[in-house]
Parts: C-alpha cells; sequence; structure tokens
C-alpha cells in the first residue's frame, strides 16, 4: 500500500519498508545494467524508483542507511577484469525532468556562488549519448590503459578493447599536451549498426540485446578482445579526469582541443541564457529520430572550469552539470483490449486498446499488433502489462509483456476465424511462388464486405489513384452510410442520381451549390484516366503505383491486359497456370507473389463487374503511353542475362524501359533479343535454342544510344 502513496503522506513506518523495498529493487537493477548488460525495466520506470527513493531520504533524513542506491554510482567492478582505481571518481548526473527542474538547478548555481540574476553563466548544451561511460589514460601522448566506470571510483580495465575501436586514438594528434591525461567519453553502437548487429546474433543463435546500450556494454565486456574487435562501436568525448596540468580554461575550450587531438566530438552548443538552453533541448528533442546514434537527454555544463572547482561535487553528481532528460521512449501500460480491424484488402489486423499512455512527446492509446502470429509469439493478453516504444518517434509498437505481472487466469487471446464486419470466412492463404501460408488472415468476402468496401473506396478516390478533389473519407462515409456510394461507378453517377429519394448535395451542411457543382466537376474530369491508374485505383493486393505502370507497359491496353488474365484457370482460389501466367510472371518485377492477387480479382464475377460497372458509366481507360518516341527499341521486348561491365543491370533495364522496350525475365519465342554480359547462363542457352537474336553489351550500348 505505501508504495502508492505520495511521499509527503508516508508516516515513518511506512517509509522504513518503502526504504528497504526500493534499495533492493534498485541494487538488482543497478547489477543487471552494469554487470549484465540488461534492462529489467524502461529507463524512465527506473528514474521513477530514484526519484521516490531520494524524495523519501529526503523528508526522513535519519533513516538514510549507510549503504543507500543514492549515495552510490553504477555496480562494483566484476571479478573477471583487473581493477582500476579513478583517481578522480566518475560521477553520474543529476537528471532533469522538466524545465522547472532546470530552473531550480541554476537557481542553486547562483545561490551557491553568491550571483544575481543578472550575472551571466555561460552553459554548454551537450547530447547526453546512451552508451557506456569509459576513461582512457594517455601517458606521453600515448594511449596506455582504458577502463570502464564501474562504481565510480574503481573500474574494470578493458585496455585491449578499447584498443580495437577506431574513435580511441591509439596517439594524440600533434601539439601540446599534458605528461599524462585521463580523457573521459561514452562507447556506443549506433542505430543502424546495432540492427544489423542483432540480426547477425539472431542468425547465430547468440544472445540478442535489448537496445544499441546494452549491446555496446556486452562488447566491451568481452574477455576475448577479438570479438569486441568484430562490433561497430563509436566513442565520443565529453570530458576529462586525472590530468598532470590543466591546459584549458573553459568546458568549450576543452572540447575544441580535444577535437584537434583526434577526438570525435558531439554536436555542443554554447548557451548564454535559459531561453537558449531550452532551445538546444527543443531541437534536440525534434530531430532525435533523425540521430544515427541513441540520446536520451541534454547535459548542461557550466562553461567556466574556476566555478566549477568552486562548486564541487555531491555524493554521487557534480554541482555543476546537470542531464535535462527527453521524454522515455519506452514505457510500461496496460493492455485494455484487442480490436479487430478490416483493411481494404480484407485483411485483418489486431489493435491492441492501451491505458492511455505519454511516449516521446505523444500520448498513445492504440498500437498495432500487425498479425496473429505476433500475437502468439509474445504471448500477449488482455489485461497484460507491457512496454511500448514509439519506433522512430513515430510508430508505436508493444516491446515486451511483464509476464510476471499478468493477472491470474488471464487467457490466450482467441484471434476470429470470421470476419467481425460480415461473419464471412477469415482464412490464411498459401503463397503461389513459395508454397508457405500467409501470416496475414483475410476476409473471402472481397467487395460485399462493408469494411473493404468503403476502404477501397477511399483508396479509389485517393491522390495516386483517380484524385478526385472533394471527395474525402468524410464524405464517402456518409454517401456509403447513406447507400448513395456503395462501388466506383456509384461515384460517376452521382450527379445524375442526386437528390433522387435523398437529400440533394447542395442543399446539406456544410456543402451548398458551390461546393456540390465543384465536386461533379472534379468528378466529371477524371473520366478518362490512364491504365496505370485504373489498376491502381481497383486497390488490388500487392499492385502498387510502379506495379500498375509494369503492367501497363507490358500489356498496353485494358483489353488486353483483362484478356490475358481471364485466360489464367483458377480453380478453388489457386492459379493452375498457363502461357499467360508464364507470360505475366515473365515482366521484369512482377513475382508470383505479385501475380497471383492480380488473377484472383480477374476471376471473380463482382470485381469484373466493377470493372464493367466503371466503364458502363462513362470512364474511359486510355491506353499506356510508351515511351522512347521514334526509339528503335520502342515496343521491342529484351532478357538481359550475365553479369554487365559498363553499367548495372539495374541501369540497363530502365534505360531500356525509358526507350520504350518491355524487359522480361524470362527468354521465350516472343522475345526480340537477349543482351548477353559475362556468364549468361541457361537464358542464354535457351535464347540460342529458339533462335533469339543474342547481342553484346556493346552492341547494347550502341541501340540504346550509350555509345555510338
Amino acid at each position: 500500500m505505501s508504495a502508492k502513496k505520495d511521499v509527503d503522506k508516508l508516516d515513518e513506518k511506512e517509509a522504513i519498508a518503502e526504504l528497504k523495498r526500493l534499495g533492493k529493487k534498485i541494487k538488482k537493477l543497478d547489477a543487471l545494467y552494469y554487470e549484465k548488460d540488461s534492462s529489467e525495466i524502461p529507463d524512465a520506470s527506473y528514474d521513477a524508483l530514484r526519484n521516490r527513493l531520494e524524495g523519501i531520504e529526503k523528508r526522513f533524513p535519519l533513516l538514510v542507511q549507510p549503504d543507500t542506491p543514492s549515495e552510490k554510482v553504477g555496480s562494483a567492478a566484476s571479478a573477471r577484469f583487473a581493477k582500476v582505481e579513478h583517481k578522480v571518481p566518475m560521477l553520474s548526473l543529476r537528471n532533469a525532468f522538466d524545465e522547472e527542474d532546470v530552473k531550480e538547478f541554476l537557481a542553486s548555481i547562483r545561490n551557491f556562488l553568491g550571483l544575481g540574476e543578472e550575472d551571466f553563466i555561460a552553459m554548454t548544451a551537450e547530447p547526453k549519448i546512451d552508451g557506456v561511460s569509459v576513461s582512457l589514460l594517455y601517458e606521453a601522448g600515448r594511449f596506455v590503459r582504458g577502463a570502464t566506470r564501474g562504481d565510480g571510483r574503481e573500474g574494470e580495465d578493458i585496455s585491449e578493447n578499447l584498443r580495437h575501436i577506431e574513435d580511441v586514438p591509439k596517439k594524440l594528434a600533434a601539439g601540446k599536451h599534458p605528461g599524462l591525461i585521463e580523457v573521459r567519453g561514452e562507447v556506443y553502437m549506433d542505430r543502424n549498426h546495432f540492427l544489423e548487429f542483432n540480426k547477425r546474433q539472431e542468425k547465430a543463435g547468440e544472445k540478442v540485446f535489448a537496445n544499441p546500450r546494452n549491446a555496446a556494454s556486452g562488447s566491451l565486456r568481452q574477455l576475448d578482445s577479438s570479438i569486441t574487435a568484430k562490433r561497430p562501436l563509436g566513442f565520443f568525448a565529453y570530458g576529462w579526469g586525472e590530468m598532470s596540468d590543466m591546459p584549458w580554461s573553459t568546458q568549450s575550450e576543452a572540447l575544441k582541443t580535444l577535437e584537434d587531438w583526434g577526438f570525435k566530438i558531439a554536436p555542443t552548443q554554447s548557451c548564454s541564457s535559459l531561453d537558449e538552453m531550452f532551445a538546444a533541448y527543443r531541437k534536440l528533442e525534434s530531430k532525435r529520430a533523425d540521430l544515427p546514434y541513441e540520446v536520451d537527454g541534454v547535459v548542461y555544463k557550466i562553461d567556466r572550469l574556476d566555478w566549477r572547482e568552486r562548486l564541487g561535487t555531491l555524493s554521487r553528481s557534480p554541482r555543476w552539470a546537470i542531464a535535462h532528460k527527453l521524454p522515455a521512449e519506452e514505457v510500461e501500460t496496460v493492455i485494455e483490449g484487442i480490436d479487430i480491424q478490416v483493411g481494404r484488402t480484407g485483411t485483418l489486423t489486431p489493435v491492441a486498446r492501451l491505458k492511455p499512455v505519454h511516449v516521446s512527446g505523444v500520448t498513445v492509446s492504440n498500437v498495432t499488433i500487425h498479425n496473429e502470429d505476433e500475437i502468439a509469439r509474445k504471448d500477449i493478453r488482455i489485461g497484460d502489462s507491457v512496454i511500448v516504444r514509439r519506433a522512430g518517434e513515430v510508430i508505436p509498437q508493444i516491446v515486451s509483456v511483464i509476464k510476471k505481472k499478468r493477472r491470474k487466469g488471464a487467457k490466450p487471446f482467441a484471434f476470429p476465424r470470421k470476419c467481425p464486419e460480415c461473419d464471412a470466412e477469415a482464412l490464411r492463404e498459401t503463397n503461389v511462388g513459395s508454397g508457405e501460408e500467409s501470416v496475414a488472415r483475410r476476409c473471402v468476402a472481397g467487395l460485399t464486405c462493408p469494411a473493404q468496401a468503403l476502404e477501397r473506396l477511399v483508396h479509389f478516390v485517393s491522390r495516386n489513384a483517380y484524385d478526385i478533389e472533394g471527395l474525402g473519407r468524410k464524405s464517402l462515409e456518409m454517401f456509403f452510410k447513406e447507400d448513395i456510394i456503395r462501388h466506383p461507378d456509384d461515384i460517376f453517377t452521382l450527379e445524375k442520381r442526386d437528390g433522387d429519394g435523398h437529400t440533394p448535395l447542395a442543399e446539406r451542411e456544410d456543402w451548398g451549390e458551390k461546393s456540390a457543382r465543384n465536386l461533379f466537376d472534379s468528378i466529371d474530369s477524371r473520366r478518362k484516366i490512364p491504365i496505370e491508374r485504373f489498376l491502381f485505383g481497383l486497390g488490388i493486393r500487392h499492385i502498387g503505383e510502379a506495379t500498375a505502370r509494369l503492367l501497363a507497359l507490358h500489356y498496353g491496353s485494358l483489353q488486353k491486359l483483362r484478356a490475358a488474365l481471364e485466360s489464367i484457370s483458377v480453380e478453388k482460389g489457386k492459379v493452375l497456370g498457363g502461357a499467360s501466367w508464364d507470360e505475366l510472371l515473365a515482366i521484369d518485377g512482377v513475382s508470383a507473389t505479385l501475380a497471383e492477387p492480380l488473377v484472383l480479382f480477374f476471376s471473380e464475377e463482382h470485381n469484373r463487374a466493377v470493372v464493367d460497372g466503371l466503364l458502363n458509366a462513362g470512364v474511359e481507360v486510355l491506353d499506356a503511353e510508351t515511351p522512347g518516341g521514334e526509339s528503335p527499341l520502342r515496343g521491342k521486348t529484351v532478357v538481359f542475362t550475365g553479369k554487365l561491365v559498363a553499367v548495372t543491370r539495374a541501369e540497363a533495364k530502365a534505360r531500356a524501359q525509358m526507350l520504350g522496350a518491355k524487359v522480361v525475365g524470362a527468354v521465350s519465342g516472343s522475345v526480340d533479343f537477349v543482351v548477353a554480359g559475362e556468364a549468361g547462363g541457361s537464358k542464354l542457352k535457351r535464347a540460342k535454342e529458339l533462335g533469339v537474336e543474342v547481342i553484346s553489351e556493346e552492341e547494347w550500348q550502341k541501340r540504346c544510344g550509350a555509345v555510338s
């Protein structure tokens, strides 16, 4: 009960129990974090535990225990490594969680130094890299030893591992430097390297890390330095410890000198006011997702070193610096329910309803779980406590379930086998190319399913399809609800039917004569449409703009495309193949995965009725405009095989298409010629068997005008 009470409402007995509980919990978490490179809870939750403990100790100072975590930094050095004593302790930083905390920090400095409000306090603001703090000792300009922070006073000797990090200079650049200097900084692993590293670990059956910081720590604390050498680690210098003599007088000067000596320095800003400090914070927050490395805050430091000397330190942190923490990227919340949404292609997507939680500057109340396999893999159940993260500061996702908090009797989620919108069967298809079962479960009702019908209408009028201005989702929902627009062809008869059994558009709220006229004119302007936009607008699964363009260029007209597709045999939802199927798969860039939904779409009578309905409503589908002008390659069918030397295969294909040629992936009698590079293989052999013209890369370059 006391754990839920505000600190100022605890009595002494409750405070004793709470301090004992918090101390035990924090020590356990510290050991996991610093010794085993593991995080049991998000950083924000850990910070909350520490803040609560320190708040209780401040209110009840006589209850503070000698071994309290509030007086300690990090964790004891592991017995696996030799010990290194830090002559100048490596302290941690106090945290500020909002602007008021930063204001109090500055006020305490003014008070300590006896400064007035008008006295200028120069500060630096640097990103707080989420990595592992280390110290690097240099004697006569040469690297001699490196260590972890450990408990702040004694760390682990990891010299050999640090020597393998490219950003750690083995010798300081030429110039004047102290005979002995200890440089401090952060070892990190950037995001892209972290993702690639984890993939390799998973493939090799090795440990997969939760975040870049844990990966960096695990990589540094290897007994075999050759393992560290293979890990993609970086290093930023941010300060110093022991020094034989002091070569600078400000933080700004120090960072510039360290950079001159060969160290990488994180982008740092000089600030002369609170407004500039907060501006630096907001700037970092806004570009946090775009940075190649993880950051969790901004560190403000007093620039003048003589003032730092006067201010000194507290038990575990300096008085002259503070970390202004960025909003937590991972937080804990509870799943209150799981809803099933039906998309325009019939896919059933589970969406978790969360107890609203603030993550990276926004409130998240819903998160997509992708599919039923994902639910099963993570064992997500209604009522579970979960960790939520915003990936790339945009897409919220469930990282993990906190199973120890699972309520008794919580049952596995039963994914529906029928569509929640129309009660039709929801099946998992088998991929015609791979033979594997799809992870997605789809409603088989197609356009007769209300959810799919509305979503496909929204897609149909979208910018890259018909682009009908004035007909957005809100209007479509109204027309759909009143049975005015149920199918795409209804859009093109809207003006003719306006007022027939329903309120005329001009008389509706938020419309009027001008708005209604504008919509009707916009619809009329789209009665002629290029074949690629027509295909894309149909909302066929896997048929995006690029694929629609490939199909348009290959077949030329809707009539030819439709005839080819409808000639392909289909039985019980499975494509049986045939000459037209082979021709479709021969188009370069069209796979079986793309082709199957296209064929199945045109095999369904209700889908063909949608196409016929549009044509009958006055829609004219324009034939493809073949590029290339008067090019001799216009209309030719080309196959590329073997390794090209002058250009890449991708570049050669793109040029062929630009000149009006059709690029296919298989050799048949309909191919005009084959361009053969080095090691042509089976395609070259097949071309010779069929008597298809074979030309060299040099000849191809001449035909396409690349050389004369």
